[in-house]
Parts: C-alpha cells; sequence; structure tokens
C-alpha cells in the first residue's frame, strides 16, 4: 500500500464511472480465465465437503452447527452453504465450480470497492490482478477451498462496511460490519485477522492511531476472532490430526520456518513459476546455518520498510498485512496441512493482498511515468493481469481431474507422498489399473512408511491379486501396529483371514476388535455375522449381529439379505427370512440374489411353488447369462404339474451357459425320465454328468436306473450302482437296488 500525498476524504464505494458495466467485466475475465477448471471433476478431499449422505436432512444441517465433528473441518456456515448447493443441484460439479468462481471475482470486486474508498490511486489494477493471479488458482479450482472464497466475500464486505463507518461513525455500518466478520469466521478462521488488518490500513491513511476512534470499536473483534482462533486450533490438533511427531517443532524451528515461508509467499506472488499442489516439505534444521537467511532477509526488508515510512507507509502497510494475515499458517499454530507440506497456495489467498496492491500502486506509477499517451499506458496497465490470466488459464488445466492433479503434483513434486497415496486409491477404484495402483502405494510407503492407511488400502488391493493373501495379512498387521485404533483395518484382516477356515478364530477376533473400536461400524457388524455363520453353533450370534448392523443402517439391502439367509438356515425361522429377503428387495428391486433365494425360500415353504417361480423368473430376467439363476428356476418348474417342458427348458439354457455343470444334466436328465418318450435323452443327460464327475453318486444311481428301465445290459447297470456306493458307500437306495436286480428298481425321483 502506497501513502497518498495527501489525505482525503473517503470517497463513496460507488465511486467511479460504470461501476456495474466494470463489475460485470470482472466476472467475464475471471470466468474466462478459469474455463479448464469449469469442466473439471471432484478432486483430492471435495467429497469430504460436498455435504455427505448423513448430513443431507434438516437434522443433518443441524449437526453441521452442533456436532464439532460432523464435517471435515468445523466452519459451520461453510458447510450450511455447501448443504444449500447440494439442494439445488447435487452432486453436478459445474454448479460448485461456478459459484466458487463466482466468488472470487466478487472477491476482487470488493477489494477494488475497498482501495476506491481508502482513495487508493489504481484500484482496478489491484482488483484485477487479484483476480487473474495464478496463486489464487488452488482457492478457486479446487471446490473445498470455497472456504477461502466464501470468507474473503465476507471479509472484504466486512472491511468495506467497517471503512463506512469509520468516515460516518454511524451505528448500522458497524452493526452489519460485525455481522459479516462473525460470518466469515464462521467460514474460515484466518479471517480472525481483519481486526488487526484495519488498525494498519488505518495507521497507513493517518499516521497514527486513535485508541478511542481507532483500536476501541475494534475490540469486540479482536476478542472473538481470538476465541475462534483458539477454539479451532484446538479441534485441529484434537480432531483432524495436527499434532504428533511431524508436528513437533521447536520455538527456534518454527521462527527458521515462519521466516522461510514468508520468503516463499511472496516469491510466488512476485514471479509465480512452479506452481505445484502440494510442495515438498523442507526439513527445518536450526544447526544449517543458510536457514537464518530467510528470517533475516525477513527483517532485513521490515527494517528497510521501517525507515522508508518516514517518507511512504505504504511499503510497511503492505508488509504488516502480508505477514499479519499470513501468521496463522507460519508454523506457530499447528494445521494439518503441515503433515505433508509447511505451505500452499491456499494458505495465501487473503494476504496476497497485501503484496499484490503495493505492486500495482508500482506498475501503475511506472506506466503513469512513461509518455505513451492514455492507450498506451492503459495497454501497460493491462498487459500484466493478462499475462496472468493466461498464466491461470494453464494453471487450471491440471485441476480437470483428480488423476491429473496427482500426476501434475508428483511431476512438480516426486516426494509428495499426499499425491501418491491419491493417485493410487483413484487407479484402485478404476477397472484395469490395479498393477499401478499397487505400485502407487509402494511408492507411497517408500516416503512414508508409517502410513498405516496406505498400508491397509495396498493390502485390499494384494488380496485381488491371486497368491497374495499373505502378503495382504502382513499389510494390515503392519498397520495395526502403526495404529491400534485403526478399526478398518482390523474389520479388513478379519476377513482377509477369514479365507483360511483354520484362522476363522482370529478373523472374528479382529472383527469384533473393529466392533468394539467403532460401535457404529455397521459394515463389521456385517462382516462379524457373515463369520460367524461360518462358525457351527454361532447362528443365533450371527443373527444378533446382522441385526445390529440393521439398526444402524436400515436402508442397507445387502445387511437384510444377509440376514435372510442366516434365518433360512436356523429351525422354524423360514417366514422371518421370506420377510427379510422382500424387505431386501424392497429397498434394491434388482437384488438378483435376494430374488434367487426369496425364491429357495419359498420353495421350501408349503404352498408357494408360483410364488417361487416367479422370484426365479425375475431373477432370470435381471441375469440372464446366470446359470445358478436358470438352474434354479428349473428346479422349481420341475415341481409344479404340467410345467415339465418349461423345466426342460430352463436346464437347457443353464447348461448353454454353463455345459460342464454335472449337477445340472443329471437333474435334467431326472426331469427328461419322467416325461413320455424321453428316457433316451435322460439317459444322455446322465452319461454326461458321469463323464463330467465320474465320482458322483446319485448321478450313477440315477444312470443305472435310467438304464434299467430302457432294457439295457445288467452288467453295465450293476456297473454304475457299484460305482455309486464306492463314492457313497452309505447310499443305501443303490445298496438295496443292487441287491434285488430281479425286481422293479427304485424310481429315479
Amino acid at each position: 500500500m502506497a501513502s497518498p500525498s495527501v489525505v482525503r476524504s473517503a470517497t463513496p464505494a460507488s465511486a467511479g464511472p460504470g461501476a456495474a458495466g466494470l463489475a460485470a467485466l470482472f466476472l467475464v475475465a475471471v470466468v474466462l480465465a478459469y474455463l479448464p477448471a469449469l469442466r473439471g471433476g471432484f478432486l483430492w478431499d471435495d467429497d469430504a465437503h460436498v455435504t455427505k449422505l448423513g448430513l443431507r436432512s434438516l437434522h443433518g444441517l443441524w449437526r453441521i452447527w452442533t456436532d464439532v465433528g460432523a464435517t471435515q473441518q468445523y466452519y459451520p456456515l461453510l458447510h450450511t452453504a455447501f448443504w444449500v448447493e447440494h439442494r439445488l443441484w447435487g452432486d453436478s460439479v459445474l454448479g460448485y465450480h461456478l459459484l466458487n468462481v463466482a466468488l472470487h471475482a466478487a472477491a476482487a470486486w470488493l477489494l477494488v470497492l475497498n482501495l476506491r474508498r481508502l482513495a487508493f490511486p489504481f484500484p482496478v489494477l489491484a482488483g484485477l490482478i487479484f483476480a487473474l493471479h495464478p496463486v489464487c488458482v488452488e482457492s478457486v479450482a479446487w471446490i473445498s477451498e470455497q472456504k477461502n472464497t466464501l470468507s474473503a466475500v465476507f471479509y472484504l464486505g466486512s472491511a468495506l462496511l467497517y471503512l463506512r463507518f469509520d468516515g460516518t461513525r454511524g451505528r448500522a455500518p458497524y452493526v452489519w460490519a460485525s455481522g459479516l466478520f462473525v460470518l466469515a469466521l464462521l467460514t474460515k478462521t484466518v479471517t480472525a485477522t481483519l481486526p488487526a488488518a484495519l488498525l494498519v490500513v488505518f495507521w497507513w491513511r493517518r499516521g497514527r492511531l486513535d485508541w478511542k476512534r481507532d483500536v476501541f470499536p475494534l475490540a469486540p473483534w479482536f476478542a472473538t476472532g481470538a476465541a475462534s482462533g483458539l477454539f479451532t486450533a484446538q479441534v485441529e490438533s484434537a480432531l483432524i490430526g495436527a499434532q504428533g511427531a511431524d508436528f513437533s517443532l521447536t520455538l527456534g524451528q518454527r521462527l527458521l520456518l515462519a521466516g522461510r515461508a514468508t520468503v516463499f509467499y511472496a516469491g510466488k506472488l512476485v514471479w509465480p513459476e512452479g506452481l505445484s499442489f502440494v510442495y515438498p516439505r523442507w526439513r527445518i534444521d536450526a544447526g544449517d546455518a543458510w536457514q537464518y537467511l530467510y528470517p533475516v532477509g525477513v527483517l532485513a526488508v521490515l527494517a528497510a520498510a521501517l525507515w522508508l515510512a518516514r517518507r511512504s507507509r505504504g511499503p510497511l502497510a503492505g508488509l504488516l498485512f502480508f505477514c499479519g494475515t499470513l501468521f496463522p499458517v507460519l508454523g506457530f499454530v499447528n494445521v494439518y496441512p503441515f503433515l505433508f507440506s509447511f505451505v500452499a497456495d491456499h494458505f495465501q489467498y487473503l494476504a496476497s493482498i497485501g503484496v499484490i496492491v503495493p505492486l500495482a500502486w508500482g506498475l501503475g506509477r511506472v506506466a503513469s511515468g512513461i509518455p505513451t499517451g492514455a492507450v498506451g499506458r492503459a495497454f501497460l496497465l493491462f498487459a500484466v493481469p493478462a499475462l496472468l490470466g493466461v498464466l491461470t488459464w494453464r494453471q487450471c488445466r491440471i485441476y480437470s481431474d483428480s488423476d491429473t492433479l496427482n500426476r501434475a503434483t508428483i511431476l512438480r513434486n516426486p516426494s509428495a507422498w499426499l499425491a501418491h497415496y491419491n493417485l493410487a486409491v483413484s487407479l484402485g477404484n478404476r477397472t484395469g489399473s490395479l498393477d499401478e495402483s499397487i505400485a502407487e502405494y509402494e511408492a507411497t510407503l517408500r516416503l512414508k512408511p508409517d502410513h498405516w492407511a496406505a498400508r491397509a488400502n495396498l493390502a485390499s488391493a494384494m488380496l485381488k491379486e491371486p497368491g497374495r493373501t499373505a502378503d495382504a495379512i502382513g499389510e494390515y498387521e503392519t498397520a495395526i501396529r502403526l495404529n491400534p485404533g485403526f478399526a478398518e483395518a482390523h474389520n479388513d484382516l478379519g476377513i482377509a483371514l477369514g479365507r483360511d477356515p483354520r484362522r476363522l478364530p482370529e478373523a472374528i477376533a479382529h472383527v469384533r476388535t473393529a466392533v468394539s473400536l467403532r460401535p457404529d461400524f455397521d459394515g463389521a457388524m456385517n462382516n462379524l455375522g457373515i463369520l460367524l455363520m461360518r462358525r457351527k453353533g454361532s447362528l443365533d450370534e450371527a443373527i444378533g449381529d446382522f441385526r445390529a448392523a440393521i439398526r444402524i443402517a436400515p436402508g442397507n439391502a445387502e445387511y437384510h439379505y444377509n440376514l435372510a439367509n442366516a434365518l433360512a438356515e436356523a429351525p422354524g425361522r423360514l417366514a422371518e427370512a421370506i420377510g427379510e429377503y422382500r424387505a431386501a428387495l424392497t429397498l434394491r428391486p434388482d437384488f438378483v440374489e435376494a430374488h434367487s433365494n426369496l425364491g429357495a425360500a419359498l420353495d421350501r415353504a408349503t404352498g408357494h411353488g408360483p410364488e417361487a417361480v416367479s422370484e426365479y423368473e425375475a431373477a432370470a430376467r435381471l441375469a440372464p447369462g446366470n446359470a445358478h439363476v436358470h438352474e434354479n428356476l428349473a428346479n422349481a418348474l420341475s415341481r409344479i404339474p404340467g410345467r415339465a417342458a418349461d423345466a426342460v427348458a430352463e436346464y437347457r439354457e443353464a447348461l448353454r451357459i454353463d455345459p460342464d455343470d454335472a449337477q445340472g444334466h443329471n437333474e435334467l436328465g431326472v426331469v427328461l425320465s419322467d416325461i413320455p418318450g424321453r428316457l433316451p435323452d435322460a439317459v444322455r443327460e446322465f452319461e454326461e454328468a458321469v463323464r463330467l464327475k465320474p465320482g458322483f453318486a446319485l448321478a450313477q444311481y440315477c444312470l443305472a436306473v435310467a438304464l434299467y428301465r430302457s432294457g439295457g445290459p445288467g452288467d453295465e447297470v450293476r456297473a454304475h450302482l457299484k460305482q455309486a456306493l464306492a463314492a457313497e458307500p452309505g447310499f443305501e437306495a443303490a445298496r438295496r437296488a443292487l441287491g434285488q436286480l430281479s425286481s422293479q428298481p427304485p424310481h429315479a425321483r
């Protein structure tokens, strides 16, 4: 900020020709610069900010305000905005991007209005530089950072109203300014620096501060901002995880970090080259003498600005604004992103004004001193914003999708373990990218061996590869050693262990641990039920766990289906099972397995044959390529008088899909043997069944019976009966038939 040669009265905020048209021009310029980002998708942690399913109701809105842990960060006004936006356009990404761009343009225009009220000589130039500077791309193209753009609108709106109050001492502007300040704090706490920034502005304008006029009215703001900042710092540490070895810096290290970060941010504003979504995490070492150059340099610049303040207070005011607004992210307070980098472009969104405004003044003065005429001076003035706009457009392209952003980040910063991790997660959700996903998880762990989530995800990926179950179990166990309270890892380890029947007790123990760590972990309760169903004598326990999962997530069709399967195995509970299958189908009408198993349950219930057929037919319509479904339908049809031909057709369709199904060939043979004139066809089906599976006792017996009925050789009949008994010594029907070949053998059915 530059000191005007004469202190003038504040001009009205609307001063200047064509204010509405100029504001529209700002919006158009910002939209054009951010066009590539408008086509972008959800990135990084956007899915954690855009309103989650459990918060989309009115009760969810209440939780946003009353439950500190309900949202990614406790910024209730931000998440209320996201709540409203989701009501308006759901998961349509374009809506969020357009709003963020509009908010950024509004913030830039509010900066112009503030500078006009302060009689700054080049307000439009400063506003355009802020609007089009590529350092702002991270805050505008990344949906999660709506906290920056929205809070900036409240921040600058509050400042504008307070400047009006400063000129008029009217009560209404003060009240409205205070209200907007509180809204800014509820959107992002870094705006707590506003009252200090206003004092810097008043000192710049008047050369001194008056306690009664300048400081006293802002005292409530300082108190509110301090309380908000302390609360946010506590939340960052206790709930978000900004604590531990990665955040353990001495005071000396924090001073070195503050100096280096300040120089870094100023450098990116003056020369915005090499911008990255994640910058390398510096090693702050008080033993390295060269690292002291940063704080010494900052102090030298501050000293120079102090000396210059006798003639021009602008440079010192800009420096104080810049450093003061950056203070919450300079390292004196722990913030979660320090885990992977000490600096980020979005950290200096508001602070950048402290450098941009003096730069605009300098550019304006230089252009004004060049004798090129009004048109030439205008060209020189707006060449810089135009160039910045091009750089912004180019920077926006890396925000087109998550993979592009992660790959661009890794290209700029190969040590960005978080980018490797996020890329691995993204690739893991795509068919055909499993090997690349595993490679990215392994790259993450080379850079950060204690990343327990990466180890657990790597294990899950390994489970999808044949023969890697043991490797996966080892990774899960390491993840749990690193974080014993990692409920998801206990759950997933239990599933992996459950693949080996010998380790079923261990599997059950780990899933129980997951449930004890997270009593609302419905998925683990469901998995526990599945494992308990496999342990003899634990069916009632399994039913209890399935019911517990349903109490937490009653809308989950899979849980109702699993409960139905357990009830179907329990003596005397078939009617309950049928009810649960129907509940699953109410929630998910296209649930093939539920239709099929409901058909099986109805088939077992007396008098429900036609209903069973209807369910099997529904399953067959949904999964026409599922041989098992067609076979079940055929079985049900075969038990209904007059439907034998339909049953044969369904068996043949099942065998067309799976011609090597010995059971299907045998069942088709049984049906054919009951149809007049089809006994030779039945023999062929039985022969195919025993060819595919020689040890299939029932098929050997059925073939013997069919051969006997068709007048086949007695020796061949005896041979098949003997093979049936060899495969199943306790097969009494085959034993009786072999002993009574002289009499009529039992009917094949």
